[in-house]
């Protein structure tokens, strides 16, 4: 099976998300494969009684070490987009990630933002102009971060929506984090030794505390068992 005929049986949002992500990717970027173990690119799996399917794309470019795509699926239950974007140590870029979390029709989560790597955790400020530059958008039923949501920018968006308008006010304002992201990105410089130590350290971290997030260890260690959990996690998901 491939991902879009995945895709194609998601939630609308996750299929407009995946689509406008991978838009974005080949629109400004150059992308090359990255080599992935064959048994974790596509997995099946059961969970209370359903089919579990995932779903993982990941290409590189000159900039970024990891561009990260899954699509996951449980029966009629639970329906998952994460992508996450990760620098390579010679660039001080953030890290964009977003993720989509629904199930039965419904987006129960969305979240969208471009995380520090800097040692005083801010963003670079051509990232701070461009994205203060955004038309403030208002949501019915914003959420709250988990606790250990340090990690994230003081543009991180995390929502319910709870209209077909509110998901398409998120998907646009993820296709701009995206433009924004992609285009810095291009005009960005490679820097020096230090500094790179710095950058690895702020992916390292942003790892370890993604790493923390017991709603997706649960659903992974009750299809797939504790010990195939932690290596999902640390390798595909979460690999500084």
């Amino acid at each position: 099976m491939s991902t879009n005929s995945l895709r194609s049986q998601q939630h609308p949002l996750i299929r407009q998300l995946a689509d406008a992500i991978e838009g974005a990717w080949h629109q400004y970027l150059e992308l090359q494969p990255l080599p992935m173990p064959a048994e974790l690119g596509y997995v099946e799996g059961r969970l209370e009684g359903e089919k579990l399917t995932i779903e993982n794309r990941c290409y590189q470019t000159t900039q970024f070490r990891k561009l990260h795509l899954e699509l996951a699926k449980v029966g009629s239950m639970l329906d998952i987009l994460h992508c996450v974007m990760f620098p390579r140590p010679e660039y001080a870029l953030p890290i964009f990630g977003t993720d989509l979390v629904g199930g039965r029709g419904q987006i129960s989560a969305a979240i969208a933002d471009l995380s520090p790597t800097s040692s005083d955790r801010t963003l670079p400020d051509t990232y701070t102009f461009n994205l203060k530059a955004l038309p403030t958008l208002n949501f019915e039923s914003p959420r709250e971060l988990p606790d250990w949501g340090d990690i994230f920018s003081e543009f991180c968006l995390f929502i319910r929506p709870s209209d077909a308008d509110e998901e398409a006010m998120f998907l646009s304002r993820v296709e701009a984090y995206l433009q924004i992201h992609c285009q810095q990105a291009n005009l960005a410089q490679p820097i020096s030794g230090a500094q790179q130590a710095q950058i690895l350290a702020g992916q390292r971290y942003y790892c370890t505390k993604q790493q923390q997030n017991d709603k997706t260890r649960r659903v992974l260690e009750k299809a797939f068992g504790s010990d195939w959990a932690e290596h999902y996690m640390t390798t595909v998901l979460f690999d500084a």
